[in-house]
């Protein structure tokens, strides 16, 4: 039956008149926190959520039962992958500097160029948009890698991408990246900043721009956020201005920093302390900055995220993947720091990362008491809606916007339950999305995702994926084959019968 009322809607809309959703679980929202509601219901008009409980009264022009389910606030995902993923060449091959992470010297001195053409990275976007909305996720700050770009994004694709925001229906806050500077590996395993901070100060000026001609298109499902790449290709000078452009605009910004050993590295030569250390003593480390990993913050560098209101965008996945993690979660709350939650790599699966970001964090305290399931589910709801600066998002109460998760809970996969957020955290995947509603459109169901056709979208991702791999010997020291920048995992038989 419920799939009968679903097919019945228009993708991509708002159905008309008020439609109530209950399931076994909704998690509502009151006096500051997450409620569970056993059978309980949600109520959505337009765009808003106009009740969240049981019994509801008043008329509706359907009703839309998913059973043994969880009606969730939407995911927000803060740090959320929109191209096509290189970090996964990174999990097996190593070190990096020979595998084509850093531009070496002669790539630099033949000319950097784009290694995707304006069609391609627009199709990016929206297939990666599309697998937010099959995870749950209703809110997202994109995220790519400069490495394989001439230098930082372009209006094009943002264009494209606010466009595909409009037309699959997902919550978006973004502008184009830019830098004043990138890493250059000048011989085996030495790598150095290079800069050209007027480039960087274009970079901004096209993206204040940018944020004025698309805040608030689609309904308000875009809105701009200025995003300088990494903190160790960034001038002071670009950021004090980046704080200027972002208080006249009053948006956040996001800026990668404390996630790494080569930006510590960098950074400390530059500028004799680690980053936050660094834009603390410059006044620049305030509440607009949206600040993915720390993984490699020191105590005092989150001393100093909890004395100026900086939110960490915690992406436990892709950390851990890589031999690093957030030391530690527990730790970081009880200083009062606000956490949101990212995926930053493929899959885009929150609820993974949950799982991810819980276990690490027990790891780090040696203790498994310290941390619950419901604290990370918080991060992917509210951390994210705070940071945002937003009080309608994150959660489900009248007035808030009726951005919408719907995760099943009859998997054999996850038998037995527990409490429904336990079992997500613990055992669950992101294919238990049921259907997803954003600003009361109904944004994905059962697989299905509005203005995309996501089986033919995943062939023409995977040709784009080959022809980069294809191109990575040009940017890789010494141009090795692709056979010996990235050998398979085991060797790969030969048919002598041909």
């Amino acid at each position: 039956m419920t799939r009968q009322v679903l097919d019945t809607l228009e993708l991509g809309k708002r159905p008309e008149g008020r439609t109530l959703i209950t399931a076994a679980w909704v998690l509502g929202h009151r006096d500051g926190g997450h409620r569970l509601i056993p059978n309980g219901q949600v109520v959505i008009d337009g765009g808003e959520v106009i009740y969240v409980g049981t019994d509801f009264a008043g008329e509706v022009a359907r009703r839309i039962d998913f059973g043994n389910a969880l009606v969730s606030p939407g995911l927000i995902d803060l740090d959320a992958l929109s191209d096509l993923d290189t970090t996964i060449l990174g999990i097996d091959h190593h070190p990096g500097w020979a595998k084509g992470r850093v531009w070496p010297r002669h790539y630099v001195e033949a000319g950097p160029y784009e290694m995707y053409s304006q069609e391609e990275l627009a199709f990016q976007k929206r297939f990666a948009f599309g697998q937010l909305l099959l995870n749950g996720i209703t809110t997202a700050a994109p995220i790519a890698s400069l490495f394989y770009r001439e230098w930082g994004e372009t209006v094009a694709e943002f264009d494209a991408a606010a466009d595909a925001a409009g037309e699959l229906g997902l919550r978006v806050y973004l502008s184009p990246a830019y830098r004043a500077g990138g890493m250059v590996l000048e011989e085996p395993g030495r790598m150095e900043a290079v800069f050209d901070e007027k480039r960087g100060l274009a970079g901004l000026r096209d993206a204040v721009d940018y944020i004025g001609r698309q805040n608030g298109r689609h309904g308000d499902l875009v809105r701009g956020l200025l995003v300088p790449d990494r903190v160790e290709t960034c001038t002071e000078e670009l950021l004090r201005q980046t704080q200027a452009a972002a208080a006249e605009l009053g948006c956040k910004i996001r800026l990668h920093m404390a996630q790494g050993s080569m930006e510590v590295d960098t950074v400390r030569k530059l500028h004799g302390a680690t980053a936050p250390v660094w834009l603390a003593r410059a006044g620049l480390l305030n509440d607009r900055l949206i600040a993915p990993h720390a993984t490699n913050a020191t105590e005092e560098d989150l001393g100093l995220y909890a004395e100026n209101g900086v939110s960490i965008v915690h992406c436990p996945l892709v950390s851990a993947r890589g031999g690093s993690t957030l030391n530690s979660f527990s730790k970081c709350k009880e200083r009062g720091i606000n956490i949101a939650m990212g995926t930053d790599t493929t899959p885009a699966d929150m609820l993974m990362n949950l799982l991810v970001g819980l276990i690490a964090c027990r790891i780090n305290d040696r203790a498994p008491d310290r941390v619950r399931s419901a604290d990370l589910f918080d991060a992917a709801t509210l951390g994210g809606a705070k940071a945002l600066g937003r009080d309608d998002l994150g959660k489900l109460m009248s007035g808030a916007r009726a951005d919408i998760a719907v995760f099943g809970l009859d998997d054999a996969v996850m038998a037995p339950s527990i409490d429904p957020i336990t079992t997500l955290v613990t055992g669950g995947s992101g294919k238990v999305t049921q259907a997803v509603f954003v600003d009361g459109r109904l944004s994905m169901r059962f697989g299905e995702v509005a203005g995309i056709d996501m089986k033919a979208a995943r062939q023409l991702a995977q040709r784009q994926f080959d022809g980069l791999i294809a191109k990575y010997p040009e940017r890789s020291w010494g141009n090795p084959p692709v056979s010996e920048i990235f050998p398979p995992s085991y060797p790969i038989e030969v048919n002598d019968n041909g």
